[in-house]
């Protein structure tokens, strides 16, 4: 398939054709038969990686050799997420969701706190609804392997080029980015994409403009006013909540130095180790809010981000520890829970404490 005739063939997700051919790439990664070994047998020697590589490929080429379609792929992906949220939270609650209907496209746009669970959790439920999962945008920040690039773009992930920075080619990737968004709702596919770049490491759920500026390149494109085109695209807020973040440590650590020294170098690795900490670490309760439909006259990205942030502020669910945190006491607050932001604290240099407990603060403080 040439470029020409296939305009999103550089960011879009794989087609079910491309499918056996992405996975077959990846058992033939080192890289990625490397990492699987290193997570399943920690602490084994180098020359057992290497004695039991070929018979790990043999098994994944079996084990996968069905999934050709990605509805098989969202299916394998379901039986794993059991899996992690029966073993990794106290359950996941949804509301909202007997709002959507499931014959229409929606663009999801939610708080962002965790890379990979947000979009996750928000396609659980959606799945388990009858719905069909959505297309998730995602940061070519995070896509530094070739084995991270197949394994998301084998589970309908779409790129964003932050990496862009000339103005020229900063324009044509938003035109791209922009047009792919309104072509898969005008195709039947919902979309997931976060209010903003990067997590909210203080918990402070902010709707970037920018990102609803980026939306309205196609829009304009077509001549359409600002507020008819939002209302165009069936905006959809989304509030997600962990009662624990299994990143905040590490979180409040960066914001630390970030103000203490300027700036914040990361390790080559930070985003994968963030990515599976927050797969595999213990979220306790969790709760996923889908809001109201946003169908008024929004005529600038300000006015929108503000009527976004309203909604997440508002649906936002909060925990005995989000009001302790805040300075609040009711009869929720157990002895537990304060011990437990107590273990925390406990974890960061003095300095750095301040900034655990304001994002756990800042969604009570969001929503007076």
């Amino acid at each position: 398939m040439i470029q020409d005739t296939d305009p999103y063939i550089d960011i879009r997700p794989y087609n079910d054709d491309e499918i056996p051919a992405a996975i077959e790439r990846l058992i033939h990664d080192d890289e990625f038969i490397h990492a699987i070994i290193k997570h399943r047998f920690a602490g084994k020697p180098v020359w057992f990686g290497r004695l039991i590589a070929p018979f790990l490929r043999i098994y994944l080429r079996n084990k996968w050799r069905r999934l050709t379609t990605t509805e098989a792929i969202q299916a394998e992906i379901k039986v794993y997420l059991d899996k992690i949220l029966s073993t990794t939270t106290d359950g996941v609650t949804y509301s909202g969701l007997e709002k959507l209907d499931s014959n229409t496209s929606y663009l999801f746009v939610s708080n962002h706190r965790d890379i990979a669970m947000d979009p996750a959790l928000v396609n659980y439920g959606i799945y388990l609804n009858g719905h069909r999962t959505v297309r998730i945008a995602i940061g070519d920040n995070l896509l530094k392997k070739p084995c991270a690039t197949e394994l998301m773009r084998l589970n309908k992930s779409f790129i964003v080029k932050r990496s862009a920075k000339a103005p020229r080619e900063m324009m044509k990737v938003l035109g791209q980015l922009s047009s792919y968004i309104k072509h898969s709702l005008e195709t039947g596919n919902s979309v997931w994409i976060a209010q903003r770049e990067g997590r909210a490491k203080d918990g402070n759920d902010v709707t970037d403009p920018a990102i609803l500026k980026m939306f309205y390149v196609e829009g304009r494109k077509r001549k359409l006013s600002f507020a008819d085109y939002m209302k165009s695209l069936r905006i959809v807020p989304v509030a997600i909540s962990y009662q624990n973040d299994p990143c905040d440590i590490a979180k409040a650590k960066e914001l630390f130095e970030k103000a203490t020294h300027g700036r914040y170098e990361k390790s080559e690795f930070e985003d994968i180790d963030s990515i599976i900490q927050g797969i595999i670490g213990d979220k306790g309760a969790v709760h996923v809010a889908f809001g109201e439909e946003l169908q008024g006259d929004y005529e600038t990205p300000e006015a929108l981000a503000q009527a976004i942030d309203e909604q997440i502020h508002q649906h936002y669910h909060l925990y005995p520890i989000n009001r302790l945190a805040a300075g609040q006491e009711d009869e929720l607050i157990s002895e537990d829970v304060r011990a437990q932001l107590a273990e925390k604290l406990r974890a960061l240099p003095e300095g750095a404490q301040q900034y655990l407990v304001a994002s756990y603060a800042n969604p009570v403080n969001n929503q007076h």
